[in-house]
């Protein structure tokens, strides 16, 4: 039975909440009965900043990581080691592997990974970007850190047959990951192992 509101302002505001992932129209509910009870000012701020971070936030032009330049700061920081570069699915990877201060380099983001069922293919995702990055030099090893899944794998492999020719070393993050597991919700301690302990990609 679908629940009465008192107000279609209620009902509009907690449709919209309980769009976001994870989220059912009983916790839309109390967020939006909390945002009601908070000071005009407050509303304001939270309105802003999700209006600021629609039209301003950038993605990076190098590894496509959200960023507020146009080169994002881990690939403008000197200290890092560009000639290695990560592979990951989307930017909470990213924010999880340098959580674990284990690794060093640079990184790219797919924004997904390859996925029929999905209707995603090699095309919907970062690889051409990826591969002309490589090709253009100064790039000694890709490391594949995406999720230990049929996709995870499929996109490793295809990755694997388009960097071929370019001789780079192409390695995987090891097993400690459990087969099916998502990288961002991997602990520390076993994503920053699966970095240091990185075998070659294997067919």
């Amino acid at each position: 039975m679908m629940q009465q509101y008192p107000s279609q302002l209620l009902e509009r505001a907690v449709g919209e909440f309980s769009k976001l992932p994870g989220v059912g129209r009983k916790t839309a509910l109390r967020h939006v009965l909390h945002m009601l009870r908070q000071d005009d000012d407050e509303v304001a701020r939270f309105a802003d900043a999700i209006m600021r971070l629609k039209s301003e936030v950038k993605y990076c032009q190098k590894c496509h990581n959200i960023s507020d330049t146009d080169i994002c700061p881990i690939c403008a920081d000197q200290r890092r080691d560009s000639s290695t570069v990560c592979v990951v699915e989307n930017i909470q990877d990213v924010m999880a592997i340098e959580n674990t201060q284990q690794y060093h380099g640079l990184y790219h983001v797919l924004g997904g990974i390859i996925s029929p069922m999905d209707g995603i293919g090699p095309a919907d995702i970062e690889i051409d970007s990826l591969v002309g990055r490589v090709e253009e030099g100064g790039v000694e090893e890709v490391i594949l850190a995406l999720s230990s899944t049929m996709e995870g794998d499929t996109t490793n492999f295809y990755i694997f047959r388009k960097l071929m020719h370019t001789g780079v070393r192409i390695s995987v993050i090891a097993r400690g990951i459990s087969v099916g597991n998502e990288i961002e919700y991997t602990d520390e301690v076993t994503l920053g192992r699966s970095i240091q302990n990185r075998t070659p990609f294997s067919t």
